[in-house]
């Protein structure tokens, strides 16, 4: 097992005092809560108030509204979160001081090690769900588990819970090899595709992350991965693996597969026995490896089948997942968070199995480096709507030195529309929007305020 190199772990003590810059973010108030709990002197900073911010004040951790150099008074070490850059007056105060800064992926690896079970679900895509979904299993069987999404699960009415159980899940993202900072002893690898080009060479770069995030699982542990995605079994050729799929040959499978109005039901087989029944309240045959997944996760730590049964049949979908925001006109509005061509094809793919008329996908595209080493394939998978609404490419992290556009794409797919603004794609919405539409607002950005708009209106 080779980790990045880290020293981190020397200062996740109890007593020690740590100050986390950006507190307040969907990774780092979860963060804040753990090591406030395991006896850290907790102290941070964030940009706003908010509501993760006041619930850790009541929980007694000073923050202040603002980055200053001051605020890192009495702070052994810190963490941030990755928005924060070097140039951040507590960061270069923090360097100045000899203060060592670490990387919030850094801090949850040394967490998970104090967890019997630290079960990491990664993939180029269905992450969120797949960890949505393993909470819910872990919840029904009353495993009490520390979790920690990359967006919001209704039941837990956030992306987190701090529990007192053995086993902790994390969705584990390969940008900038963070997932290699962690300790896992049940890897989930749900599969493995092209993107975050602007850190990755390409594809065979990719499949080594994957590879080497693989091989951090002790040899007591289990790598779950996905038989039917062929980059993931070439990256892990060679290992120890337990596979799921909708193929022979699988130690999970589904089988007996049977549809209702787009929504899958099936019988989970593990090691040739029915380990679970589903009946899932989310549709598309990517949920179906989704669930799998999650069961698959389940068999290995042995939770019971009918704890997969009871947590997948309460799952109606994970925030931004297909998230239902109304309906305007009489046409249904729902949000999606895909924003890579596979997920696009899922999603659309999915839509169109649904009783509605027209499907009309409102994209955002996200980040220039992936519109454009991804043209032909976003191109392609957009065409599977009955109309395309284009907005402006939501930069994220990025500014446009390449020089490309939704307007390119939009040229490339007949009858589509380019709406520079979101209001602008709210408006022409209402201007066409009929009932037995499906509307989908779709993107990692904030293509979402794009439903919110029609639906108030």
């Amino acid at each position: 097992m080779t980790h990045i190199d880290t020293k981190i772990q020397h200062y996740i003590a109890p007593g020690r005092r740590v100050h986390l810059a950006g507190i307040g973010g969907v990774s780092m108030s979860p963060l804040a809560e753990v090591l406030h709990g395991m006896g850290l002197a907790v102290q941070g900073s964030d940009q706003t108030d908010s509501p993760a911010v006041e619930h850790l004040r009541r929980l007694g951790v000073s923050i202040h509204v603002g980055h200053e150099a001051g605020d890192i008074e009495g702070a052994e070490f810190v963490v941030r979160t990755a928005a924060i850059h070097d140039d951040n007056p507590e960061i270069a105060a923090a360097r100045a001081r000899g203060i060592p800064v670490f990387e919030r992926a850094e801090a949850w690896g040394a967490i998970m090690q104090q967890y019997e079970n630290a079960v990491c679900i990664a993939g180029t895509h269905g992450k969120t769900t797949t960890t949505s979904m393993t909470t819910h299993i872990f919840m029904a069987a009353k495993a009490d588990p520390t979790v920690m999404i990359g967006g919001t699960l209704p039941m837990l009415h956030s992306g987190y819970r701090v529990g007192k159980g053995d086993t902790i899940i994390l969705e584990s993202c390969e940008y900038c090899n963070s997932f290699l900072h962690f300790f896992p002893t049940v890897a989930v690898i749900l599969n493995v595709e092209a993107d975050h080009l602007d850190f990755f060479s390409g594809l065979e770069d990719i499949k080594r992350s994957f590879r080497r995030f693989a091989e951090l699982v002790p040899p007591e542990g289990r790598i779950v991965v996905n038989a039917d995605d062929p980059n993931a079994m070439e990256a892990l050729a060679g290992l120890s693996l337990f596979t799921f799929g909708c193929h022979e040959g699988a130690d999970c499978q589904a089988k007996n597969l049977i549809w209702h109005h787009g929504r899958p039901e099936f019988d989970v087989v593990a090691d040739g026995e029915v380990y679970a029944h589903l009946c899932l309240r989310v549709a598309g045959m990517h949920n179906v490896y989704n669930a799998l997944a999650a069961a698959a996760a389940a068999y290995v730590l042995k939770i019971p089948g009918k704890a997969v049964q009871q947590g997948l049949e309460g799952f109606f979908g994970a925030g931004r997942r297909f998230e239902l925001k109304g309906q305007y006109n009489g046409a249904k509005v729902y949000d999606d968070y895909a924003h890579h061509p596979s997920e696009l094809h899922a999603l659309l793919e999915m839509a169109k199995s649904l009783d509605y008329g027209r499907v009309i996908c409102v994209f955002q595209p996200h980040t220039y480096t992936r519109t454009k080493a991804l043209f032909d394939d976003f191109v392609r998978e957009l065409k599977l709507a009955d109309l395309v609404v284009l907005t402006d490419i939501y930069a994220a992290r990025e500014k446009n030195t390449i020089g490309i556009s939704s307007r390119d794409l939009a040229e490339q797919i007949p009858g589509s529309l380019y709406c520079p603004s979101l209001a602008g794609a709210a408006a022409k919405l209402r201007e066409i929007a009929q009932g037995g539409d499906l509307i989908l607002t779709v993107g990692a950005g904030d293509v979402f305020t794009v439903g919110e708009m029609l639906v108030k209106s």
